[in-house]
């Protein structure tokens, strides 16, 4: 009878990774369906508990930290920001990679509009997600050669939003705690919101979710803290440089009389101004920190400038809304469900216009409500 239950428990797993690929990744052929069902069968068939690996004595004690810092962090998103902790993360797989997923993005030369790809459950998403970095890299050059702009990025971390119970991962795990703290808590925010077919708006929610975490979570580590602020500025600086370009491009584009060969030769000088832009940001304000030197060594086009857009084209309306709610964050996420509820064009446009309040505030009084904000946050209990 044990037996019997095992089998049908491994089918169940089978079946249910047909349904998560498709909901993924948009399976379109038998092979995307092999790569995405042994990708994701080899994670869940392969996971530890985490009190079994501390309690191990072939652990090393870095490792046993990390484990016990991730328990910690686990609790204080279940208790203190009302994330759907729900045995997310109390498991570890060590995937034997650098990356769990490469994810493929894919532009038109001449347009910042994403390319698409639809997926059941979750709608239309901006990229197209592989386990394997070699069939990533292949359908990659397919894209290319339909003349399009194609980045290929590396993925540490994604949420099976509440398919599974997504585990902890050796991808990731090496951070510090800062990092660390911001993965775990970006993930689990997407258990709490998740709106089918609008990735820029699930990413910056949960890119707004993280760095607020953060922010109380070290709120008594004044070190960490500082760190992680310094971390905030330079974020803040990359993502200003690069949607500054974007919005030239977005007017290079736009001169639908001028020949090709004009459009990419201004193309051309917008990517290197923005090369040139960040070389002075690294020395000049950054002390020298080379933290997104990797992107930049990359030939950067209009797909890899969108996975920036992606992720922060929202984040200060999210930002503005949790103001809004006294830095509630239960009131917030209702107010986002509301927002999620309506047409995404309607959507869309009640964030820019929070987003455009905000910048037209002077300095002096966003940062007041930022700190009436955080007091408010300090005295709960």
């Amino acid at each position: 009878m044990r037996n019997r239950r095992r089998v049908l428990k491994l089918l169940g797993l089978g079946f249910a990774v047909v349904v998560l690929a498709t909901v993924l990744s948009g399976c379109q052929t038998v092979s995307y369906y092999k790569q995405a069902i042994r990708g994701q069968y080899q994670i869940f068939a392969n996971r530890e508990r985490i009190e079994k690996i501390i309690a191990s004595t072939n652990t090393a004690p870095a490792l046993r930290e990390k484990f016990r810092l991730v328990m910690d962090l686990r609790r204080y998103a279940e208790k203190e920001l009302n994330l759907p902790v729900d045995g997310h993360y109390n498991r570890y797989v060590d995937v034997k990679r650098r990356f769990v997923v490469w994810n493929v993005h894919a532009a038109e030369e001449f347009s910042l509009e994403p390319k698409t790809w639809w997926y059941p459950v979750v709608g239309r998403l901006k990229y197209r997600g592989y386990f394997s970095e070699k069939h990533a890299k292949a359908y990659a050059k397919k894209l290319e050669a339909e003349g399009l702009d194609v980045y290929v990025g590396g993925v540490e971390a994604y949420s099976t939003l509440g398919w599974f119970k997504d585990p902890l991962l050796n991808t990731f795990i090496h951070h510090d705690e800062v990092v660390l703290a911001e993965i775990l808590f970006h993930e689990l925010a997407h258990q709490r919101v998740f709106v089918s077919g609008d990735t820029d708006f699930n990413e910056a929610f949960a890119t707004a979710v993280a760095e607020e975490a953060v922010r109380r979570w070290f709120k008594d580590k004044p070190e960490k803290l500082e760190q992680f602020r310094v971390h905030e500025r330079q974020e803040a600086d990359f993502v200003r440089i690069v949607l500054a370009t974007r919005e030239q491009l977005k007017n290079v584009y736009a001169r639908s009389n001028d020949s090709p060969a004009a459009l990419r030769h201004d193309k051309l000088l917008a990517i290197e101004a923005l090369r040139q832009e960040y070389a002075k940001l690294k020395e000049s304000d950054w002390g020298g920190y080379a933290g997104y030197d990797g992107w930049f060594k990359r030939p950067i086009n209009n797909a890899q400038l969108n996975t920036v857009a992606t992720y922060h084209r929202f984040v200060p309306s999210f930002r503005a809304v949790l103001r809004e709610n006294g830095g509630d964050l239960e009131k917030f996420y209702k107010h986002v469900e509301a927002l999620g509820k309506l047409p995404k064009k309607e959507r869309h446009s009640r964030l820019l216009e929070r987003a455009q309040t905000t910048e037209n505030e002077p300095e002096s009084t966003v940062r007041r409500k930022l700190a009436m904000t955080r007091d408010t946050v300090s005295t709960k209990p």
